[in-house]
C-alpha cells in the first residue's frame, strides 16, 4: 500500500490541476456549443476583406481558392475531430498534445506550439486593433461633429472589456458571449452583402487585377492567399473546444462535436461566399480592404455593422485567449510548480491582455501583417499539419481515398515551399534540428538535395 501512495498522490495532484485549467475544468458542453464556438473563432472580421482578396486573385482563381479552402479545411477539421480520441481511454485536449503523439514528446512541442502561439496571439492582437477601429468608426459615424479621438483610446476602451472577461474561468463560462458573437458575425456579414446589393453595380466596374505590374500581381496573389488562410484559422482551437464536450466509450465526443462543427461550416459558407462574391461583383478591383468602407452609406447601417463587429471580436478574442491562458497556466503550474490560485490566474491573464493591448497600440497596422502570418502559421496549422499527423498516426493504405487526399494536398503545399526547404540549413546540428530535417526529407525527396550542401557549410562529413 505504501508504495502506491506516491502514485496516488501524483494522480490526485494531476486531477486537481486538470480540474483547474480552463480547457479541462468543464466537460459538460452541448453539441451546439461547438457550433457557435467554431463560428465565433472562424468568422472573424477578416470576412470583410474577402472581396479585396478576390480583387487580388481575379474571378477564376478567387472562386476556386475560396471554395477549395472551404472543402479542404472542412476535411482537415473532420480529421482533427476524429483524432481527438484515437487512443482508447485518452483524450488529446490540446493541439500540441496531438502533435506530441504524432511526432514525439519534444519534437511535437517544437513543431506545434510556436505556430499555434503565432496564430492565437496574432489573432488576439489583430482583434484588439479591429475592436478599437470599429469603435472609432462607430463613434465617427454617430457623432460626426464631435472632436476627433485617437485610435489609441478606443483600443484601450476595447481592452478594458477584455480585462474583465479574461477572468472567466473556462470556455463554457463564455458560451453566452460566444453565442452573441456568432449571431453578430452572421448579422454584419448579411449587412455587408445586403447593403452591397442595395447599392448596385458601380459604374465602370473593372475586374482586372489591382496590380499594374507582374511583380505586384504576384505579391497580391500571395497576400490574398494569406488573407484567406486567416479566414479559416479556427482549427487552432478545435481540440480545445472538443475537450469541453463530455465523452464515454459508448458516446464519444466526436459525434456531437462533428455535428456542431459541420453546422458551423454551413454558417461559414453563408457568411463568406455572399460577401466575397457579391462584394467583388459590384465593386470590382476598386473595393476597399474592408467592404464597409466601400459602402459608406447609409451611415446608420454602417455604424450598426461596426458595432456588430465590436461585439463579435469581443467573443472571438476570448475564444483564442482561453487557449493561450490554458497554455500559460499549464506551464506555470506543471513546469514551474506554482500553486493553482486565483491570484496566479489574475496576474497571468491581466498581463497577457495588457501585452496584446500595448502591441496593438504600438502597431495599429498589425492587421497588414496577416498575409505573412497566414502563410507562416495559419496555413500550416489549418491545411497541412492535420494531414501530416493523420498520415503519421493512422498510416492509411496506399492509394486509398485517405492516402491520396492527404498526399495530394501535401504535395501541392510542398511545391510552394520546396525551394526554401531545399536550401534551408540549421545553424547547428543538434538533435532537434536533425530530426526536423529528417521529417522534412521524409515528405519530399528534393529536400535531400540540400543535405549535402548543409553538411559542406557546417564542415560535417
Amino acid at each position: 500500500m505504501s508504495s502506491n501512495e506516491p502514485q496516488n498522490d501524483e494522480a490526485a495532484r494531476e486531477k486537481a490541476i486538470n480540474d483547474w485549467l480552463p480547457v479541462t475544468s468543464s466537460r459538460n458542453a452541448k453539441w451546439w456549443y461547438s457550433t457557435f464556438h467554431n463560428v465565433t473563432a472562424m468568422v472573424g472580421a477578416g470576412v470583410l476583406s474577402l472581396p479585396y482578396a478576390m480583387a487580388q486573385l481575379g474571378w477564376g482563381p478567387g472562386v476556386a481558392i475560396l471554395f477549395l479552402s472551404w472543402v479542404i479545411t472542412l476535411y482537415t477539421l473532420w480529421q482533427m475531430v476524429e483524432m481527438h480520441e484515437m487512443v482508447p481511454g485518452k483524450r488529446f485536449d490540446r493541439y500540441h498534445e496531438l502533435g506530441q503523439h504524432a511526432f514525439g514528446e519534444k519534437l511535437g512541442l517544437w513543431i506545434v506550439v510556436p505556430q499555434q502561439l503565432v496564430v492565437q496571439v496574432g489573432v488576439n492582437i489583430v482583434y484588439m486593433v479591429t475592436g478599437g477601429k470599429s469603435l472609432k468608426k462607430f463613434h465617427d459615424l454617430v457623432c460626426s461633429d464631435c472632436k476627433d479621438i485617437r485610435l489609441t483610446y478606443f483600443i484601450m476602451i476595447f481592452a478594458s472589456l477584455q480585462f474583465v472577461l479574461a477572468h472567466l474561468p473556462n470556455l463554457n463560462s463564455i458560451s453566452v458571449i460566444s453565442l452573441a458573437a456568432a449571431v453578430m458575425s452572421l448579422s454584419y456579414s448579411t449587412i455587408a452583402w445586403g447593403a452591397t446589393l442595395n447599392k448596385g453595380v458601380q459604374p465602370d466596374v473593372d475586374y482586372s487585377y489591382k496590380a499594374s505590374t507582374k511583380t505586384g500581381a504576384v505579391f497580391d496573389f500571395f497576400s490574398a492567399l494569406g488573407d484567406i488562410a486567416f479566414a479559416y484559422a479556427g482549427h487552432n482551437v478545435i481540440l480545445e473546444i472538443q475537450a469541453t464536450i463530455p465523452s464515454t466509450p459508448e458516446k464519444p465526443s466526436k459525434k456531437p462535436m462533428w455535428r456542431g462543427a459541420f453546422l458551423a461550416y454551413v454558417v461559414v459558407a453563408i457568411c463568406y461566399f455572399p460577401v466575397a462574391l457579391i462584394g467583388y461583383w459590384f465593386f470590382g478591383n476598386s473595393v476597399e480592404d474592408n467592404i464597409l468602407i466601400s459602402l459608406e452609406k447609409p451611415a446608420w447601417l454602417i455604424a450598426t455593422a461596426n458595432m456588430f463587429v465590436v461585439i463579435h471580436v469581443i467573443g472571438s478574442y476570448q475564444i483564442y485567449a482561453m487557449a493561450v491562458f490554458d497554455m500559460l497556466e499549464t506551464a506555470l503550474v506543471k513546469k514551474l510548480h506554482f500553486s493553482p490560485s486565483f491570484m496566479l490566474r489574475f496576474v497571468t491573464r491581466t498581463v497577457y491582455v495588457g501585452f496584446t493591448m500595448i502591441v496593438g497600440i504600438c502597431i495599429p497596422f498589425f492587421g497588414g501583417l496577416l498575409s505573412f502570418f497566414g502563410g507562416f502559421a495559419f496555413a500550416p496549422t489549418t491545411y497541412f499539419l492535420p494531414c501530416i499527423m493523420w498520415l503519421a498516426i493512422y498510416k492509411p493504405k496506399k492509394f486509398s481515398f485517405s492516402w491520396i487526399a492527404n498526399w495530394v494536398r501535401l504535395h501541392c503545399a510542398w511545391n510552394f515551399a520546396d525551394d526554401i526547404v531545399t536550401h534551408w540549413c540549421p545553424k547547428t546540428y543538434h538533435p532537434y534540428s536533425q530530426r526536423l530535417r529528417v521529417l522534412l526529407m521524409s515528405i519530399t525527396p528534393n529536400a535531400r538535395q540540400g543535405q549535402t550542401k548543409c553538411k559542406e557549410r557546417a564542415g560535417v562529413d
